[in-house]
């Protein structure tokens, strides 16, 4: 393969999701040929994004620009370390997502939807997606963004019940008000320095006076807080997620709040000093953590368990970031990777848990480690997982944060160690609530799932109008018996889940050398200096 061919790589997870997307909708009424163009886009963008990884770590960051104009003046797409690692890890999970959909009968097309959307749809958010990891300026990250979120409002809104579109509602304001932000902050930080490229960025800011400075640094948290649910901006998010449908809500859990934390991370290490807004930095992951966590020992639905879960363990990736060291970059890293991988299996999971039993509702649930054994084992692993249980992954990643906060010195820094470790203890009792009350304990013959809190999704395909699903199975049940004959778990749905929580069985197995390479990639975060020159080379 010449150079020229893998340099046009970095374009390859933009620009592959986006032709695929636009071949999905010519064949709009070919449901078949969307699901083997859909397929075979992802492979292709995973095998891409492997490839940059290996590139990025052996030869340093992989840059492309558009049309070859120089950086200064076009769009850079820079793949470092840090961000190969995100796409690999982010396009892995997005293809086992689209398998599971399409083993779910995601919709695909009937009198009242003649063109399916769901996949060009979903390749779209991929597309966007990888675009905001690669981005190489403030405006191209923007562009990232409102590509995946304009396709998040198609998606979380699938169906048109009125749960899903009044969450669906609150959830395009905020993205809305979000993007607002973001654009002030974008226009002030052109205005301040006269540019929007990262690397210029990283060394104009250090000329500005100290309050611009500070200022636009707040400006640009806040929007980023927004996106990646820290608190106290969290609120939108256990509101929205539950509603929608099990493969949507897995992606969301998994890839859209890891967007806001990515552009934490980048803009902190590469443009502003590592000490600066530190404190505030600090309280927001501790509280993050602990607000969080209390939310989700509070719920009694899987969905908005797992929901509020995904807001507390942001604080973790928020509390590496904030220390702002070596070690703690490295946790952060490592915790993204694993908490995206590990976030999803569970929603995946909690979908699984729906259509066996109709209902994530923990007052309606029992009985399901006997009726469905290796549904059990798909929830325990990546459930041991996010609660932080050696020799888990999840016990890896807090491990190095907590180390790094130990070696931090400071109070406040060993007050989010201890915040760190309450949240993990809290964590393992939310999770140990949800095996307890719907796998373990027993279940009552006369209280099967009300038909009111069952799926809306197809089990096998077709549209979801007029067709037979799960609430048609439970309603004629009669007993946990008959559910049991009738309900067995579809293996199209029941493979990629399996297949993903292996894939987290793996970062651990192989937590030495991902644990290597987050340390490695910290490293170059934190020198600032290979980006820059590989941007400015260019």
């Amino acid at each position: 393969m010449s150079e020229h061919i893998l340099e046009q790589l970095v374009l390859a997870p933009v620009i592959l999701p986006l032709l695929g997307a636009g071949l999905c909708l010519a064949f709009g009424r070919y449901a078949f040929l969307q699901r083997i163009i859909s397929i075979v886009t992802l492979a292709l963008v995973v095998a891409a994004s492997a490839t940059l990884l290996y590139r990025a770590d052996a030869f340093g960051p992989q840059t492309f620009n558009v049309a070859g104009w120089p950086a200064e003046l076009g769009i850079s797409l820079v793949a470092d370390r840090f961000s190969s690692l995100m796409l690999i890890v982010s396009t892995i999970v997005t293809l086992v997502v689209l398998l599971y959909s399409i083993g779910q009968g995601i919709v695909e097309y009937g009198r009242e939807t003649p063109l399916s959307v769901f996949y060009p749809t979903f390749l779209v958010l991929s597309a966007g997606v990888s675009n905001a990891f690669l981005s190489a300026d403030l405006f191209n990250l923007f562009v990232g963004f409102e590509i995946l979120l304009a396709s998040s409002y198609v998606l979380i809104t699938l169906g048109g019940t009125n749960a899903r579109v009044r969450s669906g509602t609150i959830y395009i304001i905020v993205s809305l008000i979000s993007s607002v932000l973001f654009l002030i902050a974008i226009g002030a930080v052109y205005a301040a320095t006269g540019t929007v490229n990262f690397a210029q960025l990283a060394t104009r800011f250090g000329e500005l006076p100290t309050g611009v400075a500070t200022l636009l640094q707040l400006l640009l948290l806040l929007t980023f807080a927004v996106k990646a649910a820290v608190f106290p901006l969290y609120a939108w998010l256990p509101d929205s997620y539950p509603t929608a449908p099990a493969p949507v809500t897995a992606v969301f859990a998994g890839l859209l709040t890891k967007v806001g934390i990515y552009a934490i991370l980048r803009t902190q290490t590469l443009l502003f000093t590592p000490d600066t807004l530190r404190t505030l930095l600090l309280w927001a992951s501790i509280l993050t953590m602990v607000i969080g966590i209390l939310g989700a020992v509070a719920q009694s639905d899987i969905k908005r368990v797992l929901s509020f879960t995904l807001v507390s363990h942001i604080g973790y990736m928020l509390f590496g970031i904030a220390l702002g060291t070596q070690l703690g970059m490295q946790g952060a890293v490592f915790y993204i990777a694993h908490h995206i991988t590990v976030q999803t299996t569970l929603f995946l999971v909690a979908g699984l848990v729906e259509y066996r039993a109709g209902t994530t509702n923990l007052d309606r649930l029992g009985g399901l480690a006997r009726l469905a054994p290796i549904l059990s084992i798909m929830f325990f692993i990546p459930a041991m997982n996010l609660a932080g249980i050696p020799p888990f992954s999840g016990f890896l990643g807090k491990l190095a944060l907590v180390q790094a906060g130990v070696e931090d010195h400071e109070w406040l820094a060993a007050t989010g160690v201890v915040a760190a470790i309450a949240t993990s203890l809290l964590t393992l009792y939310a999770i140990a609530k949800i095996w307890n009350r719907a796998f373990w304990q027993p279940k009552d013959e006369d209280e099967l799932p009300s038909a009111s809190l069952t799926m809306d999704w197809t089990p096998t395909g077709g549209s979801l109008h007029g067709t037979k699903s799960v609430a048609t199975k439970t309603q004629r049940a009669t007993s946990w018996k008959e559910l049991e004959d009738d309900s067995r778990l579809p293996a199209r749905m029941a493979m990629p889940t399996l297949a993903l929580a292996l894939v987290t069985v793996g970062l651990t197995v192989f937590a030495g050398p991902i644990m290597g390479y987050a340390d490695r990639a910290s490293t170059e975060l934190l020198e600032r200096t290979p980006y820059i020159e590989a941007v400015l080379s260019k």
